[in-house]
């Protein structure tokens, strides 16, 4: 295996032809200058320097060598800039989970669009699943991060370190025609005891799920489900066709679905978080490059 940094010293020496000059450049001495070049030689098993008091010339297997030399030094320069690249999270594939609510939010899209703006190199890969979806391929290395909501378990696994991005209030969906689609003040969400829900399914892996169950025993019931949709657009789309009631995070107003009647609800502990999540241990350097972005303090506004 040929020594990088003897062939560094033999392109100094063939630049310089002169070993004084040659040294200095290289910051040594010559005589451990002519030693390592009489080694590269040996390794070769060919001559590249004629020497004597007065000079140094190249030999013919020296001029054909010296270019080869240079441009695997520029290659081994460039292994080693994309290996730190890539270090930094400067290179490579980050694998981004997410749910509907993480775009309709505008979280996903402003961090992404920095993210590219500093990482241009790094391909982006978008996956969308629920929340337990998420946290299941982090755990199992087929994602770097995700934005999400609280699981349904109310909890992260130990192996993930999770940051609250947003707090997202809760909202009643009502169709246009409903009887209280009329009122500008804020709903209790004990006003919808009687109502027929639209939600997601009790294993949809969304913690909204949860959630609102919550809020509504609190309130004194437990709602009644009438359909099941998995996405939120979905949600929307069926109480505008009046098939019954919702509650979803305040996002939801970014799709201007026709037919409905966004109401806020009074209850101060009616919001839902948006988290980015990543794995605590072993995570990838686009992925800690991406949180690093995501947590960083934003500076304020002229």
């Amino acid at each position: 295996m040929i020594d990088l940094r003897r062939v560094r010293y033999f392109v100094a020496l063939a630049e310089e032809l002169h070993f004084g000059r040659a040294a200095t450049r290289l910051g040594m001495s010559q005589p451990p200058l002519s030693q390592q070049l009489q080694a590269l030689e040996q390794d070769l098993g060919a001559r590249l320097l004629h020497r004597n008091k007065r000079q140094v010339s190249l030999t013919e297997a020296g001029q054909l060598f010296l270019p080869e030399a240079r441009a695997l030094l520029a290659q081994a320069e460039r292994a080693a800039s994309i290996a730190a690249r890539a270090a930094r999270g400067e290179l490579g594939t980050l694998r981004v989970g997410f749910t509907e609510s993480a775009v309709l939010t505008g979280a996903l899209p402003n961090l992404l669009s920095r993210f590219r703006e500093r990482h241009p190199a790094v391909a982006v890969q978008l996956i969308e699943e629920t929340s337990q979806e998420q946290i299941q391929a982090m755990l199992d290395g087929r994602s770097d991060v995700g934005f999400m909501r609280l699981p349904a378990s109310g909890a992260f696994p130990p192996e993930l370190d999770a940051y609250p991005l947003l707090s997202d209030p809760l909202v009643a969906v009502l169709p246009r025609q409903h009887r209280l689609a009329d009122d500008s003040d804020a709903l209790g969400v004990a006003a919808l005891a009687q109502e027929p829900f639209v939600f997601f399914a009790p294993g949809a892996g969304t913690g909204v799920y949860s959630q609102v169950l919550s809020l509504c025993r609190a309130a004194g019931y437990a709602p009644r489900v009438a359909q099941e949709a998995r996405e939120v657009v979905t949600i929307a789309g069926l109480v505008a066709a009046r098939l019954g009631v919702s509650i979803l995070p305040a996002s939801v107003r970014r799709l201007d679905v026709a037919g409905v009647v966004i109401r806020a609800l009074r209850e101060p502990e009616a919001a839902s978080k948006l988290w980015l999540a990543s794995r605590r241990d072993g995570a990838s350097a686009t992925g800690t490059a991406f949180r690093r972005l995501a947590t960083a303090p934003q500076p304020a506004s002229l």
